[in-house]
């Protein structure tokens, strides 16, 4: 596919494009200055790498000088997102969503350059002043109950005989709700999210037009989704799994955060560069052309860039150093220790495994040791029921890049 526009352009070259309302007219529209809105549910304290493509997105929208309204979901956070959830959402309280609100709002400003076109908007300045009675006669009387039953968001809940509460059922109602403020109140033409958000962002353009369709400056307004990110094992990155990569510092040290993408799987390396960093395509092309010794100086330079991102150059700097030390000389020194606590008198090598390589599984752990990819203090432990019966501290090495200090710590009572 080929745009016109240079920011669809590079959108779509560095594969945030999955689909769009009205591409062509969306494209023209790109041509001169918009206002765009990506929102943000706060269900919980930090974002995680799974929201990092939209972050990416906002970076790329300041690049070719648009507006973008960054909208904090306090109001719709009480009821709680069914898209791509197999049950309902926890209800937070008041507390809760208002600290996360703040805490996701720190996550989002370090990512932005200072003084740039960015605005916050909350959904809860507008939602909390609904009067129930009107808003069903003058905005519910605008959506099709058919029509919703047919988005994947509810359809695929629905066929599983799974659970979707009436309050959830909302959640749609309420998102096309914020579209159409945002384009009464600053001009807001395009909504940009993830692909499984394509249902929500379809009812706002449509509800956007249907309102405003007098008010010709107003009323043309598009949708535009990016695929939703999978490794190359099929994982869906995301805070749902079980090695949650976060943004904020407080939550994952910024070495950790570097070692992520320093580790990734080959085949991710190419996609992760155009989607994470914002080096020049044609030179990330060129520098995936070739495997072995290259591949891992791409991977290096995809850790690095994208920390840079995150966590400022400093730190980019620093993760860097350290990783190349640890690597060339074995130098364990400067890594954190690992305390391990066990409530018995003895533990089993592969739970120490599973637990430090995030393993998905105490078999994938053994598979680890069964394939001589587990040292101890430099040695290979190739025995799948080695244990340790006593307190103590000891170096571990799971591959070629992976080290650990162990403390651990039995109870012996």
């Amino acid at each position: 596919m080929k745009f016109k526009s240079a920011f669809l352009n590079e959108f779509y070259n560095r594969g945030f494009y999955d689909n769009s309302t009205h591409p062509e007219l969306l494209d023209k529209s790109f041509n001169q200055q918009i206002t765009a809105y990506i929102g943000f549910d706060c269900t919980a304290a930090d974002l995680h790498i799974g929201s990092l493509i939209q972050i990416m997105i906002i970076r790329l929208l300041l690049k070719y000088n648009h507006k973008v309204l960054i909208l904090l979901g306090q109001g719709t956070t009480k009821i709680g997102d069914p898209s791509g959830k197999d049950s309902s959402r926890q209800i937070l309280s008041h507390h809760a969503i208002c600290n996360n609100m703040e805490s996701i709002k720190q996550s989002i400003v370090k990512f932005l350059p200072k003084n740039s076109n960015y605005q916050f908007v909350n959904n809860n300045d507008w939602l909390e002043k609904l009067n129930y009675i009107d808003f069903l006669r003058d905005i519910g009387s605008k959506f099709s109950i058919n029509k919703m039953l047919s988005f994947d968001s509810v359809k695929l809940r629905l066929d599983r005989q799974q659970n979707l509460s009436f309050l959830e059922f909302n959640y749609m109602i309420l998102q096309a709700y914020d579209f159409y403020q945002l384009n009464t109140k600053h001009n807001c033409t395009v909504q940009i999210g993830g692909s499984d958000q394509w249902g929500n962002i379809i009812n706002g353009v449509e509800l956007t037009r249907k309102l405003n369709s007098k008010k010709d400056s107003h009323s043309e307004v598009y949708g535009l989704t990016s695929p939703l990110i999978t490794t190359a094992d099929g994982k869906k990155m995301g805070k749902t799994e079980k090695s949650a990569i976060w943004l904020s510092e407080l939550n994952l040290e910024p070495y950790e955060y570097f070692q992520y993408f320093r580790n990734i799987d080959d085949n991710d390396v190419k996609k992760f560069l155009l989607l994470f960093t914002e080096l020049e395509c044609d030179y990330i092309n060129q520098l995936c052309i070739n495997k072995g010794n290259e591949l891992n100086k791409a991977k290096e330079i995809l850790a690095y860039e994208t920390t840079k991102i995150c966590h400022g150059q400093d730190n980019a700097n620093y993760c860097l150093s350290k990783a190349q030390n640890i690597f060339l000389s074995n130098d364990i020194e400067n890594i954190s220790a690992t305390l391990i606590t066990h409530p018995l008198s003895e533990i089993r090598l592969s739970d120490i495994i599973k637990k430090c390589a995030n393993c998905d599984s105490l078999n994938q752990a053994k598979k680890l040791i069964l394939g001589n990819a587990i040292k101890i203090d430099d040695l290979i432990i190739n025995d799948i029921n080695h244990r340790f019966n006593s307190n103590c501290n000891f170096k571990l090495q799971i591959g070629k890049k992976k080290f650990f200090k162990i403390n651990l710590t039995l109870n012996h009572e």
